[in-house]
């Protein structure tokens, strides 16, 4: 018995030394799968084990990975991979037993997003049973399509990260970045939010909020039934019908109190909303909101009521703006007691009958509407700390002071001691949208202004530094493991990670296929950051890039990659929350193309013509019909007319600029528009003109790199921004290399609160007004597309107008390479060539119309050849007007930033080539700054500066006139 005892004793030593033996041979071949470990799709650094555990009786080993490992995206393929690799390392005994792999306290599979899973899903991260009952806060009644495959119904939270604030312990205002590269990630976040991504969103169908002031527009008007603090004509007006009467509502309203406000202070707590019964019938009872504008332009609207205990779901709005009348559905049972925001439209100066806000007291429940103070414009920041207001327009300020000013309580915006305005700041971005996201379905528990909002994002762009020119990329931060509690509905909070990981994925697909860089993932971090640990939805950071970083920038100021940026966060947006809810989708258009605008073959008609264009990375991208809006004179556009086809016909009446744009849209929304085209029929025409829109250059500043420079030179291209720029901060100062990551990229703060202007793609008009003016000419106009591609013939027109504006060939600030913007491309010199052969007249004006055309011989050939003229050199005004004499005029033509027009940071001397001469000159050089020709056979008048670049509108239709004589 002894001797047995000794032998079974023996038996388990010997296993027990064994499976030491096995687990030693384990841990030391782990370790080195870790430590070897790469991931193609991000730059994990070096991962490690943390520990392991096998289980010899249920044949299981469990596998503890560092944190650092959870930092990749998990794909099925990607799982199955890491297993098949471990499974083939283990030692014989054990590599038959099930693997478990876990980062971060999960396993592997688990951090697989849902929207990446083939089987089963994870029901915990969706939002299974979480349909939000309420109508929608905003809705569109004049939209002409329906978006049933989009982000219709849905609302979203998103951010542009930082904004300037007070700095207490210096008792003054500031960035919270630095300035470099001609930025602060202050504002270069917003070149990317406002005129790219909010709109992408809000053509799918989505209710965009963001915590910071959206509307450029620095002007500000307000109408209340409280009156204002300063003088103004603006109008609120009441109508009472036989069963509806306006009285003062039980709870308080905004009024308009004082020019400052002192921390603490709430405008909607100090003035009175009114109320009406509601009625079936259209329009018995109104309240309307005339404003005085002071400067005709663009205005966000924004309207504010209170709810009521009989408040309706379906308040009507009506906006009368430049364009016509735009109606909105407000479901006034949430949201209230604060801006919400309607649109943006095209207001004249004054107080008009034709410009106002009309809310009717029609709907089709029982109960009350609730009208309140309308704001127009974002304006000037009002909220004054340590006795000053910031100084600049409200959109650059940081998310507290806009709450305030929107009337979030003390507790959403500060703290008790107002002592930390950073802090502040970073907060009151996520309880902003918790205070307005109070009592509904997301966020049950926590009182507030109900409405649904489903995800946040925060976009940021300091994601790190590099002293090579290599790209730092994206970090993605959301944050699961360091809150105990689920999100405000009892969603796991591993929903954040899963929202983070596809809007990484999605811009790392799109920029490297797009921009063929090696655009990279930085990581994916599971961290306590108050962006993504206090909203109680789905919340995510994204560090786009890093704007310290020179080869990052060299890309960022690019708006072809804010397009690209933009597009992908929204096609990531879509893709997550249709996963949410398991609905399927479809990604909006891309613009249409070779757009054409032609007389038709019916008396005062005009046929429109235009292209789809492909997503080749989005299959459900095509078009199932279009919208073409219409705008007349100079108003603005109209709410548009949905049609089939890529073409329309329309009648037009004579002596009337008409003006159009087209969007391709489908069931997933409606694409960014196309550029304008104008037509015009004289009453006693005598001859048409042809205007050919070439200039559809957008790019970023010029860029200078070489071994000791680097950065970008705005003195030599400021760049074209697409519509306009808010992102610079001023001209950088420190080029060198040897700086970088310390002073390299350095700037100034010149252009802070200047909206620059770029390529607003509405040329036609501006030389059309012109054309009209000479009173016996009708005009068309196409895109220079439709040209090359032979959809237009030049031959049809006697006369020819091809603008060209900033168009010039840049590759530099065009990172994409895939972009071709030469002024005069090997199609168009046939064209011109064939035009002028038969006897045409042709004006062309450009700021690069040589320079651009002086690398080979045959381009020198072709302006010398063909339109008589040769590259004379540049002349660079350094921001000083540019003089112009000639053709009885004296003209002067920007060169600095401005908010009206393209900046010319050079334009180009012309050397006639003789018989032509010189038609205008540069009065400083008495250089050539136009030509004439005037041959036997064919007309030419080049201008060496756009002509729409010439500020006063009679100078233009003068220059015009004399232009159009000399063609006779």
């Amino acid at each position: 018995m002894k001797k047995f005892a000794f032998s079974f004793l023996l038996c388990l030593a010997a296993a027990s030394l064994h499976a030491q033996d096995i687990e030693r041979n384990v841990e030391e071949r782990l370790q080195n799968f870790f430590h070897n470990y790469t991931c193609s799709a991000t730059r994990l650094g070096t991962c490690r084990l943390d520990s392991f555990r096998i289980d010899y009786s249920r044949k299981e080993i469990h596998i503890y990975a560092g944190d650092r490992f959870a930092n990749q995206p998990f794909r099925p393929e990607i799982a199955d991979g890491i297993y098949r690799s471990i499974r083939q390392l283990l030692p014989g005994p054990v590599n038959y037993f099930d693997i478990t792999l876990y980062a971060e306290g999960r396993s592997i599979e688990d951090l697989i997003p849902n929207f990446y899973r083939k089987g089963k899903k994870d029901k915990k991260r969706l939002f299974h049973n979480l349909e939000s009952k309420t109508a929608p806060w905003v809705s569109s009644l004049s939209r002409p399509y329906d978006i049933t495959r989009g982000l219709a119904g849905r609302h979203i939270a998103i951010w542009q990260s930082h904004g300037q604030y007070y700095i207490n312990s210096k008792n003054q205002w500031g960035w919270q970045r630095p300035r470099l590269f001609c930025t602060t990630e202050d504002q270069f976040t917003q070149s990317f939010v406002l005129p790219y991504l909010i709109p992408m969103l809000e053509n799918a169908g989505a209710c965009v909020y963001t915590p910071r002031e959206r509307d450029t527009q620095s002007h500000e008007v307000i109408v209340d039934n409280d009156g204002a603090p300063v003088k103004t004509r603006s109008i609120y007006f009441e109508e009472k019908s036989r069963k509806a009467r306006w009285t003062d509502a039980s709870l308080p309203g905004f009024a308009w109190r004082k020019i400052v406000y002192q921390d603490g202070e709430n405008p909607f707590a100090d003035g009175t909303a009114r109320f009406a019964r509601t009625e079936k019938k259209k329009e018995k009872a109104f309240a309307e909101w005339i404003p005085d504008i002071p400067e005709t332009g663009e205005y966000a609207v924004y309207v504010s009521y209170q709810t009521l205990p009989e408040s309706v779901s379906d308040a009507k709005y009506l906006v009368f703006h430049n364009g016509g009348v735009t109606e909105f559905k407000v479901n006034q049972q949430i949201g209230s007691g604060t801006w919400v925001y309607l649109g943006t439209f095209s207001f004249d100066k004054g107080v008009n009958d034709y410009g106002m806000v009309v809310l009717s007291n029609e709907s089709q429940e029982n109960g009350v509407v609730c009208a309140d103070a309308v704001r127009f414009g974002g304006g000037m920041g009002n909220i004054a700390r340590g006795g000053q207001t910031s100084g600049l327009p409200r959109y650059l300020e940081g998310a507290r002071y806009a709450a305030q000013w929107a009337g979030m309580p003390a507790q959403v915006y500060g703290r008790p001691e107002a002592d930390n305005d950073y802090a502040d700041d970073i907060n009151a971005r996520s309880r902003t949208i918790n205070y307005l996201s109070g009592g509904s379905v997301f966020n049950p528990d926590e009182p507030g202004k109900g409405i649904p909002f489903e995800m946040s994002m925060a976009l940021h762009s300091d994601a790190g530094v590099s002293k090579e020119d290599c790209i730092i990329g994206t970090l993605g931060i959301y944050t699961a493991r360091t809150v105990d509690e689920p999100l405000g509905a009892g969603t796991d909070r591993y929903a954040s990670r899963d929202l983070s990981d596809l809007l990484l994925s999605q811009l790392q697909r799109d920029l490297r296929s797009t921009f063929n860089v090696d655009w990279t993932r930085r990581s994916m971090w599971n961290r306590n950051y108050s962006e993504t640990r206090l909203p109680v939805v789905p919340s995510t950071i994204v560090e786009l890039l890093s704007h310290q970083n020179f080869a990052d920038m060299r890309l960022g100021h690019d708006p072809h990659f804010k397009f690209t940026v933009g597009r992908s966060l929204y096609k990531a947006i879509l893709k997550y929350l249709c996963t949410q809810h398991d609905r399927p989708y479809v990604v909006q258009p891309l613009p249409v193309n070779r757009f054409a605008a032609q007389f038709g073959r019916k008396k005062n008609t005009v046929e429109l013509s235009w292209k789809p264009v492909a997503d080749p990375a989005e299959p459900s991208a095509s078009p199932n019909e279009y919208i073409v809006y219409t705008r007349i004179g100079r108003g603005g556009f109209d709410n548009g007319v949905r049609v089939s086809s890529p073409s329309y016909t329309m009648k037009i009446e004579p002596g009337i600029i008409y003006s159009f744009k087209v969007t391709a849209v489908n069931r997933g929304g409606e694409s960014f528009p196309s550029e304008i085209l104008s037509v015009y029929k004289a009453r006693h025409e005598e001859k048409q003109v042809l205007i050919v829109n070439g200039f559809d250059r957008i790019s970023g500043p010029a860029v200078l790199s070489n071994d000791v420079q680097a950065g970008f030179d705005l003195t030599q291209d400021i760049g074209v921004p697409y519509l306009y720029d808010i992102s610079l901060c001023g001209y950088q100062q420190d080029f060198n290399r040897k700086n970088a990551g310390t002073t390299l990229g350095e700037s100034g703060n010149e252009l802070e609160g200047i909206k620059i202007a770029g390529n607003r793609f509405d040329y036609p008009f501006i030389h059309g007004k012109a054309i009209q003016a000479a009173g016996r000419y009708s005009f068309v106009s196409c895109s220079d597309e439709a040209v090359e591609e032979g959809h237009v013939s030049l031959e049809d027109y006697p006369i020819v107008d091809y603008i060209l504006g900033m168009e010039k060939d840049d590759r530099d600030s065009n990172p994409a390479r895939n972009v071709y913007y030469k002024t005069f491309s090997s199609p168009m010199q046939r064209a011109l060539t064939s035009y002028c052969q038969s006897g045409g007249r042709l004006l062309v004006s450009g700021a690069y119309v040589a320079s651009d055309m002086n690398s080979s011989q045959g381009e020198r050939t072709f302006t010398q050849d063909v339109l008589k003229y040769r590259y004379a050199g540049q002349f660079k005004p350094g921001g000083n007007p540019i003089s112009v004499q000639g053709l009885g005029r004296n003209l002067s033509i920007p060169s600095a930033p401005n908010s009206s027009t393209c900046p010319i940071a050079s334009a180009d001397y012309l050397q006639p080539t003789a018989p032509a001469f010189a038609a205008m000159v540069y009065t400083d050089s008495r250089t050539a700054s136009a030509i004439a020709y005037k041959g036997n056979d064919y007309r030419t008048f080049v201008m060496g500066f756009p002509f729409e670049s010439i500020r006063s509108e009679s100078d233009r239709a003068g220059i015009m006139a004399s232009i159009l004589k000399f063609f006779e």
